[in-house]
């Protein structure tokens, strides 16, 4: 079943055996999301966190690019490509893949950004805000960038969250890490394992699960399929 976030925190509170209207309860509970969220959306490669950007363009003879943020904030850039001609959108142009490389290569290859031309071959991350293209751009081009984006955490205002829609298993198990460690002091996780470390083994064991399957809805799984994996499988999956 489902959550949202009246029924998440009224679940998350019975099993504190503490009041929702606790005031303690809710001064923590963004901090339960916070950690939930991040240490979820960390550990797996949702699809739905894989956001394509193309509103940016690059600068002719300009070999920096700073990352779109139009529709969010990149936390990984996975997949960059510049779209031609340079009148050209995403949705009528031609995709042209740009190679991930070291800073190092770029600049060696292509020592002065302005001498060297063309439709961008490779790129390397500047920073988390920025890319280098080798060689520069020879005119402004669409840039095309495809990356992992976090989505709006769960709130009383965004009721509703993938996680919660999803995976309510795995983000409740994660919440009640966090929260024993609130109840019992986090210093006290690893010396009652009927709390924390109880409910850490249940993350650790419904995550694993919920992995699997993000990897089967984008086709890799054993053998590049989108079924599970299958241990007796002849011949395997392999």
């Amino acid at each position: 079943m489902s959550l949202d976030y009246s029924s998440y925190v009224s679940q998350l509170a019975n099993l504190m055996v503490i009041s929702s209207a606790n005031t303690a309860f809710n001064t923590q509970l963004p901090g339960i999301i916070d950690y939930a969220e991040g240490r979820i959306y960390r550990e797996i490669d949702f699809l739905r966190t894989q956001i394509t950007d193309a509103t940016a363009s690059v600068s002719s003879g300009n070999r920096n690019f700073t990352v779109p943020s139009s529709i969010g904030t990149f936390i990984t850039v996975d997949q960059v490509s510049i779209i031609t001609p340079s009148t050209a959108t995403s949705s009528n142009g031609t995709r042209n893949p740009v190679t991930p490389i070291s800073r190092e290569y770029i600049d060696a290859v292509y020592p002065s950004g302005q001498a060297t031309t063309g439709v961008p071959l490779f790129y390397a991350m500047a920073s988390d805000t920025e890319i280098l293209f080798g060689p520069a751009p020879d005119a402004a081009y669409k840039a095309e960038v495809i990356g992992e984006q976090r989505p709006a955490a769960l709130s009383s205002t965004n009721s509703s969250t993938y996680l919660t829609q999803y995976i309510p298993d795995v983000f409740m198990a994660a919440s009640m890490v966090y929260a024993s460690g609130y109840m019992k002091d986090f210093g006290a996780q690893g010396d009652d394992p009927k709390m924390a470390v109880s409910w850490e083994g249940q993350y650790q064991t419904l995550v694993q699960s919920a992995q699997v399957e993000q990897l089967r809805a984008g086709h890799k799984s054993q053998g590049w399929t989108t079924q599970s994996p299958n241990q007796i499988a002849t011949p395997p999956r392999v």
